[in-house]
């Protein structure tokens, strides 16, 4: 695998996009770009919420992708439009990038990007840059639109520095600097963006972070399936609060076996520290954990700490409110999660008999475990999953962050036509605003490459 992101010319004759967002940059600063970057959404295929937790990941990127056309100048301003009218244009001098983090919005996420690649670069100024951006990936959907766009910016500007950063360091600062924003994610989708190469999913493992290819069972494809429930990870805290609940997972359980547990932040380094296997793990959580809630009293007599301290060293900014954490299901989740991605990876390389049966049980596990133990599903994914089971689907689960956004569903080859009109019908058609985005939201996905730089040829 290539090093750096790759740079290629393009014929824009044969590309239909690109001609029409140079078009539309002509349009709108009366100038024509000087090149173009790109980064993927993706599907995580199983693995959900582990990464910030340590550990290794399945997805695969997807077709859909955040697209950019660059122009440089001098006047140290960077200008940002947006193909869709809902997302307004927003102009700053470079020497004040801020990013509000209690307003989450379009912007903030390209500056993240911006702002990661300066700082890691050590760059005292910047260029003036000017940026109309066209992405194809459903906003809110669990697919990754929002880390896409960091990358995106990311690549932007490495390039317009004149740099060249490797893949794993432009999708290490991406994962960092995602969290300007105030979302504590782990860097998956972040590394799959840049380190995906087509035809291929990818094992994503962390500290070092290294990407291995895993070659999926022929006779069936992946699906995607929109629930068309919107759901922003930075807008609400849902998804710290899970962050913080295992944080404090990991302090207590390394506590009670005699470790010193002020450092150790992750489940994974935790198993690292006990040298136990992933079963072990979950023998020890249920030794350790009652069913119920905590409350924060509960935990501070634990820790043998001062609510002060819970909530200056432990809790993150906007899961101050939070009173009670349920430690035994989050912690069972992670464990039992990391050992379905491991045998998920051992399934396709070994491929067996009854591989795509075996996939989809897998699948099907991950999906009652986000659900009852992790509490990251919804009533509306929830149906959609069972909806795609009845058509045919041998696996079918939440992917992304969940709350709402995407199901993926193993689907046999055979049965991929009956499937997908089946879910149209039972899914989509008996609601209006459903059925209108019913050709944006369900979709074969094959896996796709990774961030990329074009220049017209």
């Amino acid at each position: 695998m290539a090093v750096n992101p790759p740079k290629t010319k393009v014929l824009f004759s044969a590309n239909q996009r690109l001609q029409k967002l140079k078009e539309a940059f002509l349009g709108k600063y009366e100038e024509s770009p000087l090149f173009y970057a790109c980064a993927p959404g993706r599907v995580n295929l199983i693995g959900e919420h582990i990464d910030y937790c340590g550990y290794a990941v399945l997805p695969m990127a997807i077709e859909q992708n955040i697209l950019a056309a660059v122009s440089l100048n001098n006047t140290h301003t960077i200008q940002l439009a947006n193909t869709d009218p809902k997302y307004k244009d927003f102009s700053v001098s470079v020497s004040e990038l801020t990013i509000d983090r209690e307003n989450p919005q379009w912007h903030y996420y390209f500056l993240c990007g911006v702002k990661g690649v300066q700082e890691q670069l050590s760059l005292s100024s910047l260029p003036g840059i000017r940026c109309l951006v066209d992405g194809t990936i459903p906003a809110s959907s669990g697919l990754s639109s929002s880390s896409a766009l960091v990358c995106c910016a990311g690549l932007v500007t490495m390039e317009a520095n004149q740099k060249a950063i490797s893949k794993v360091l432009l999708a290490e600062t991406c994962a960092k600097c995602e969290r300007y924003i105030g979302t504590e994610g782990g860097g998956m989708d972040q590394s799959i963006s840049f380190l995906a190469e087509e035809g291929t999913a990818k094992l994503i493992e962390f500290n070092p972070l290294r990407a291995t290819d895993v070659k999926l069972p022929d006779g069936a494809v992946f699906v995607i399936a929109n629930s068309c429930v919107e759901m922003n990870k930075a807008a609400s805290s849902h998804f710290n609060i899970r962050v913080v609940e295992c944080r404090i997972a990991t302090k207590i359980l390394a506590k009670t076996r005699g470790l010193e547990w002020s450092g150790l932040q992750k489940l994974g380094a935790l198993q690292t520290e006990l040298g136990l296997s992933l079963d072990k793990m979950l023998d020890v959580v249920e030794e350790v954990f009652h069913p119920e809630p905590y409350s924060r009293e509960e935990i501070c007599n634990l820790l043998e700490i001062t609510t002060e301290q819970l909530c200056n060293s432990i809790l993150s900014a906007n899961t101050q409110h939070v009173t009670h954490f349920k430690l035994y299901q989050r912690a069972r989740h992670v464990y039992s999660e990391a050992a379905r991605v491991l045998q998920f990876k051992a399934v396709c390389d070994s491929s067996p008999d009854g591989a795509v049966l075996q996939l989809g049980n897998l699948m099907n596990q991950s999906h009652a475990s986000c659900r009852d133990l992790y509490e990251c599903s919804c009533l509306e994914l929830d149906q959609l999953v069972d909806i795609c089971l009845q058509a045919g689907a041998v696996g079918s689960r939440l992917t992304g962050a969940g709350w709402g956004g995407c199901t993926v569903s193993m689907v046999p080859i055979e049965r991929i036509d009956s499937f997908l009109r089946t879910v149209k019908e039972k899914y989509y058609m008996p609601d209006a605003r459903r059925a209108a985005l019913v050709k944006q939201s369900l979709f074969v996905t094959r896996p796709g490459g990774g961030a990329a730089i074009f220049t017209e040829e």
